[in-house]
């Protein structure tokens, strides 16, 4: 079923067969073998494959709703087999499942509809660098595995470094390719940026000291014992996103040393019971591996006094990370980039690519003030990553990972600082445009002013609003507002049509002891309008009065004699 086909070497090779859908034919061997050849015959089949893919991706992304009205339950039926299969699928086989069952109900985040989602829209040539990021295959573990990819790897981390700290030409001439420099670390998302910020903090606090080998050789217990402490901590606001719970517990401190600070009525971090919290730890003997302050909350988008964090970590020394997931891209903006002043003088910083800088999931980055300083997390086998090499593996969490720095180094290149900063100006605007109309609809409230592009609201039925407007709503008014409203926001999901997201805050203008549910809509997809706003709050409304007109129909039902005598 193949034939023989001479290769440029003058040695033969195998093409295999295939049939008119452009797959593979013949005995079992062939068709597994034909799965990885190279042959022009198997090309063609896969260019075939990958203009159905291509059309399917078409038909998905010029949708304008966000997904299906289908109930994920109803879905789920039709993935409860978990039988292997015994035979080969055709490739055009398991495209149409995909067309029939998946893609359809997925969650379309490239309409301007969508504003529930952190994770951002796509530039289109993201799309034909992923079959370039696949094809290729680099690992980015070692330079005998990456080899072109490695410098690439390093010159876009320098960037991001360079946007962040703005040091001279001259410091990144001579540390950006710099084996022994390392100016950020790319890793597959903002939790393990983190992760690995808090890492290098809690081995520079404990490291080794002498015959003694530090906290990564002798373990956490002795190295708080040789140094005299009665435990560790880090700090950060009740805002921090739970990926620093998660590193605390990782890093062996627990969940109950990382000490929350309340935040002030803007969602910052209360400087003054910082200083308590500081002041208290080391009452108590313990160690402070770092200080969280956040440059975008996951929440609303607040960002902390950095410049007084970073004065405060300096008097106190203390490690300075902040968390900039999510608004590390505002500097960009000439306009707006003095909102996150004091993060370059942070030990280092977190930057999420798949949030404001449009790269697919994947793509974080932890960048290092000093180029030493994760000189701490160094690793080396010889098998693999060997010591004094240019290999990226010696100092990172990950071993084996993709070659993710290409989107980031595209980005760069194709969007630039002036593209980007273009796109934080008008996502910014449009949160200001979006809250000045909540603010001018009865039925919404608008919950806090954007500091970004992230607005908080939620609706006020009718009956409620003069209580509103009067300041005279009660904790049993916050009850019935936040569980309509969290139904709102499931219904409105569910429908399909628009989406914005739910929160609950802990510290609005109603008090710190009374919890209110958010809807959140997230304002980043650079092709948003003022209309799709209108559009959306629009959504919002019409399914707010469509589940009171049920609740209203549940509950004369509830009260009529019929339903009295069932009970």
């Amino acid at each position: 079923m193949s034939r023989l086909l001479d290769s440029p070497t003058g040695a033969a090779r195998v093409e295999p067969a295939v049939d008119l859908a452009g797959g593979p034919v013949g005995s079992l061997e062939d068709r597994i073998t034909a799965l990885f050849s190279t042959a022009s015959g198997m090309l063609d089949a896969e260019q075939q494959a990958d203009r159905r893919v291509t059309e399917l991706i078409e038909e998905f992304l010029g949708r304008i709703n966000t997904t299906t009205p289908v109930e994920l339950s109803s879905l789920v039926e039709g993935f409860r087999s978990t039988l292997i299969p015994a035979e080969p699928t055709p490739v055009d086989s398991y495209v149409d499942f995909l067309t029939g069952q998946v893609v359809p109900h997925a969650v379309n985040k490239s309409t301007p509809l969508c504003m529930g989602q952190m994770t951002s829209a796509l530039p289109y040539f993201v799309r034909p660098l992923t079959r370039l990021v696949t094809a290729l295959n680099q690992n980015m573990v070692q330079v005998e595995t990456a080899k072109a990819l490695v410098p690439l790897e390093r010159q876009a981390l320098a960037m991001i470094h360079r946007l962040v700290y703005r040091r001279d030409e001259a410091f990144y001439q001579s540390f950006a390719q710099d084996k022994e420099s390392t100016l950020g670390i790319l890793t597959l998302g903002g939790t393990l940026a983190n992760l690995i910020g808090l890492w290098c903090a809690r081995n520079h606090a404990l490291g080794p000291d002498g015959r003694f080998g530090g906290a990564e050789a002798e373990g956490l217990v002795a190295a708080l014992r040789h140094y005299g402490h009665e435990g560790a901590a880090v700090i950060c606001s009740e805002a921090a996103h739970y990926s620093f719970d998660k590193a605390a517990e990782m890093l062996g401190l627990g969940a109950r040393n990382l000490i929350k600070v309340p935040t002030d009525g803007r969602q910052r971090i209360d400087l003054v019971q910082l200083k308590e919290a500081i002041r208290s730890c080391r009452a108590r003997r313990q160690v402070i591996l770092a200080v969280v302050g956040i440059a975008g909350t996951t929440d609303g988008g607040s960002i902390d006094d950095l410049t007084s964090l970073a004065a405060i970590c300096r008097h106190e020394g203390i490690h300075l990370h902040v968390d900039a997931a999510w608004g590390g891209p505002v500097l960009f903006s000439n306009r707006h980039r003095h909102r996150l002043d004091g993060i370059e003088v942070a030990d280092s910083v977190t930057i999420d690519g798949h949030k404001q800088l449009y790269l697919p999931i994947g793509t974080g980055v932890v960048c290092f003030r000093d180029p030493r300083y994760a000189r701490v997390i160094e690793r080396n086998a010889y098998y693999i990553i060997r010591p004094g090499s240019n290999d990226l593996g010696r100092r990172a969490l990950e071993g084996s990972r993709p070659s993710s720095a290409l989107y980031l180094h595209a980005a760069l290149s194709i969007i630039g600082r002036s593209g980007y900063g273009r796109i934080i100006d008008e996502n910014l605007r449009l949160a200001g445009v979006m809250a000045s109309s909540i603010k001018a609809r009865p039925e919404l409230e608008l919950l806090s002013e954007p500091e970004l592009n992230i607005v908080l609201f939620r609706y006020i039925p009718r009956h409620l609003r003069a209580r509103l407007e009067a300041d005279q709503l009660e904790a049993a008014d916050h009850d019935e507002l936040n569980q309509l409203n969290s139904e709102l926001q499931e219904a409105q999901w569910r429908a399909g049509r628009c989406f914005v997201a739910r929160t609950e805050l802990r510290h609005t203008r109603y008090g710190r002891s009374q919890t209110v549910v958010a809807l959140r809509a997230v304002l980043a997809n650079p092709a948003t309008r003022d209309e799709h706003l209108k559009i959306v709050l629009d959504d919002i409304l019409r399914v707010a009065s469509e589940l009171e007109s049920r609740q209203a129909r549940s509950g004369l039902a509830a009260a009529s004699p019929t339903a009295a005598r069932e009970r």
